[in-house]
């Protein structure tokens, strides 16, 4: 699958997600993620990419020249128009659906904005869907789409060691994963349920069944609501 992301701070990308698992699903070529730097694309001597709102405000605002020619940069070097997604406080709130949806694309073009955002005709124009990763506004979109480029890549098929490692895990099928123990048997007087050293794997599965829904209740009502 194919990340490219149009923003002003490629090099944060390359920090972060460069490690781990995603740096290794890089490296295997499971994933291709792509910085194009919008700055480069700025026909301004200075390399501006902001100017004023029209109608006044605070702030600055993301010009359209600059943006809509990194976008075309790739959408030439392709011959198709990627889905493309723009990381916005006022878009959809991510959650596992949709990174199971976009993982239906093998490519993707997240734009990431700042300032006080970008020009609106560039949405109009080449945006497809806008996604938020939660009801508060950040400096920028580059950890939101992070955020999105991490969660979609682990539903890829071999970035993780088995397709249970993600089906499993909260929020997958509307509950809370059950609760995790490991070694020692015994912590702080605290020890593992004995039915996970039972050997009986209906049984086991049973519990962590009953232990999805008791802590989604308890925890994460809302979620029990939703279905």
């Amino acid at each position: 699958m194919r990340f490219d992301v149009l923003t002003l701070f490629p090099e944060s990308f390359n920090l972060v997600m460069s490690d781990s698992i995603i740096g290794n699903a890089r490296e295997n070529g499971l994933i291709e993620i792509n910085t194009i730097n919008i700055r480069d694309f700025s026909t301004n001597k200075h390399k501006k990419v902001d100017d004023y709102p029209y109608g006044g405000g605070s702030g600055m605002v993301m010009t359209v020249q600059p943006i809509y020619d990194a976008f075309m940069s790739i959408v030439s070097s392709v011959g198709y128009k990627p889905r493309t997604i723009y990381m916005s406080p006022q878009g959809k709130v991510f959650n596992q659906k949709m990174a199971q949806e976009i993982k239906c694309y093998d490519h993707v073009v997240l734009l990431c904005g700042h300032y006080e955002g970008i020009d609106e005709r560039i949405i109009e124009e080449i945006v497809d869907e806008e996604i938020s990763i939660g009801d508060y506004v950040l400096t920028g979109g580059e950890l939101p789409a992070m955020v999105v480029i991490d969660c979609v890549s682990r539903l890829v098929p071999g970035v993780l060691s088995s397709e249970d490692s993600y089906t499993e895990e909260s929020h997958y099928n509307g509950l809370l994963e059950y609760p995790q123990y490991t070694r020692p048997y015994e912590f702080m007087g605290r020890k593992v349920p004995d039915i996970l050293l039972s050997g009986h794997h209906a049984n086991i599965e049973k519990w962590r069944r009953e232990q999805s829904i008791e802590r989604t209740l308890r925890k994460r009502p809302d979620l029990m609501n939703k279905g």
